[in-house]
């Protein structure tokens, strides 16, 4: 009898780890953690969080898991996606399906359980989203997609609100409409650099189907309305000024290099945009958590 390799299941499980993309999802997590100190006015219960944290991760990955499986086809044709697990032949359609839905069912037991039904439902809303209007409805069909789709990568500061205080408010609905407009420049960005590439899986994302200069256009507009949101998140009390200041900075660098972009030839900048805007969310986040705990526990 052969024995199986020794490398066989580091293999495997490296396998499972890429269905879930969780470089992305880092993101999201900084999000719905952010959240919860905006919720909480300082420190979240320690024990909350790791719930979010962790089921937020399960959530999450189980929608890329099941992204990764019905567009295998897309990602075979794509130098970028041609090397995921199951574009590859690693890991099966099903098998990617059936751990994206245990990965859900458990991030959705867990949740309802230890925490409660509101961001239960939430988490799972996600993935309904990602899946079914962005992958299977959109995608393939309108250069909206990402727009439109955007709503899924908006969820997880819903579920950190409802996480602390079982209810959805104003300032978590900013949150989430600041995520919604952050997602086409961010997005868009990175299809400039990648635009070939869609075109040749066939896919109509906005560089493909419209112009540069349109594209570029549309960057500068959304990244200009996202920038006034953000800074107008303050009005609603939720955060003050460290958050104000913060967020005007980081908006102006935003801006500052959706011009640059607009302005140019080509896309020559569309990577440094890109760049930027991966940590200007993040660090948004970051500067909304520092405001919190300042205003709890030192102004305050």
């Amino acid at each position: 009898m052969t024995r199986p390799s020794s490398s066989a299941a580091p293999r495997v499980l490296r396998d499972y780890v890429a269905l879930t993309k969780p470089r992305i999802i880092s993101l999201l997590l900084i999000t719905a953690v952010g959240s919860m100190f905006l919720a909480a006015e300082g420190w979240p219960d320690p024990l909350t969080t790791a719930f979010v944290v962790v089921c937020g991760y399960l959530a999450a990955g189980g929608a890329n898991a099941l992204n990764q499986g019905a567009e295998s086809d897309i990602d075979k044709r794509m130098r970028r996606t041609h090397r995921r697990p199951v574009a590859s032949g690693r890991v099966s359609k099903w098998q990617a399906y059936i751990f994206g839905i245990v990965l859900n069912l458990a991030a959705f037991v867990v949740l309802a359980v230890q925490v409660n039904l509101l961001s239960a439902a939430l988490a799972v809303s996600g993935t309904l989203i990602y899946v079914f209007v962005y992958t299977k409805g959109l995608k393939r069909t309108t250069p909206q997609n990402i727009v439109i789709g955007g709503a899924a990568g908006a969820i997880p500061p819903l579920v950190g609100w409802a996480a602390v205080t079982g209810t959805i408010e104003l300032p978590a609905l900013y949150l989430f409409a600041i995520i919604f407009l952050w997602t086409p420049p961010h997005f868009w960005a990175l299809a400039l650099l990648i635009r070939d590439d869609y075109a040749r899986a066939g896919i109509p994302m906005l560089p493909v189907v419209s112009t540069l200069a349109e594209t570029k256009r549309q960057i500068l507009i959304y990244t200009v309305v996202l920038v006034a949101l953000s800074a107008s998140f303050a009005a609603t009390g939720a955060v003050g000024w460290i958050y104000l200041i913060g967020a005007l900075a980081l908006g102006g660098g935003f801006i500052i290099r959706a011009v640059r972009l607009a302005r140019g030839d080509g896309i020559e900048g569309a990577k440094a945009l890109y760049l930027y805007s991966i940590a200007y969310l993040a660090l948004l986040f970051a500067v909304a958590i520092a405001d919190s705990i300042a205003d709890r526990y030192l102004i305050g």
